[in-house]
């Protein structure tokens, strides 16, 4: 894992890993701009294409949290899209995944950590959010709150292993094979970059239902 520093800001140091993270999310922003400035009421085909994904991943959400599905949409369907770009920027040569990262995994997870309290904390209220880590008995307490942090940490883990691993196994085996077999290793990069986006922001919304939901069975119970 490279962790180059490019240049400092006062006492923080400014990695390649950081710098690429940049990078892609004023990437999106830009893209973002360019394919909604036009809307029409007869899209054409970036038109098309943009609802058809925003429309796949509304509907990808709302099997999830239907009630709520549309509040937290913004914020998963960013994460999703995120991560499809860092975790295919890899293929292109001289640049690496900054999902590989450590640093940049354990960024993302405790994004998703402080916006699983947001969103519930704003859906339920304080009080009654808060009242679900004592349910059904305040012994379960600390078993709740180790709960939440290694989710936290199993998901930083999770989506850095498996691409640290899976660049470093297509570095090894271009080595080994040249570019005797290009092509499947590339197949490979994709659609495991897709699988682990795919993974990690369905437990994010997995996480954000649950924190949600557990709310609205307590007020039944109530």
């Amino acid at each position: 894992m490279e962790n180059e520093f490019i240049f400092t800001l006062g006492p923080l140091a400014v990695s390649l890993s950081i710098l690429t993270t940049w990078g892609i999310m004023l990437f999106i922003a830009v893209l973002s701009w360019l394919a909604t400035r036009h809307l029409d009421m007869m899209p054409g085909p970036l038109q098309a294409t943009v609802e058809g994904i925003v429309s796949a991943l509304e509907e990808a959400i709302l099997a999830v949290e239907p009630v709520h599905g549309r509040q937290i949409m913004p914020f998963i369907a960013t994460l999703w899209l995120f991560l499809i770009v860092a975790n295919l920027l890899g293929l292109i040569p001289g640049l690496h995944s900054p999902t590989r990262d450590l640093s940049i995994t354990s960024a993302l997870a405790v994004l998703v950590f402080f916006s699983v309290h947001w969103f519930g904390i704003k859906t339920q209220g304080l009080k009654k959010y808060l009242h679900h880590y004592l349910m059904p008995s305040p012994i379960l307490l600390p078993f709740h709150i180790i709960s939440e942090l290694t989710r936290t940490l199993a998901l930083a883990v999770r989506l850095f292993g498996n691409i640290m691993s899976l660049e470093t196994a297509a570095m090894l085996v271009l080595l080994v094979a040249g570019f005797l077999a290009p092509v499947p290793i590339l197949m490979l990069h994709i659609i495991e970059a897709l699988v682990q986006a795919y993974i990690f922001g369905m437990l994010a919304l997995i996480y954000l239902a649950g924190a949600i939901q557990s709310q609205q069975l307590n007020n039944q119970q109530e």
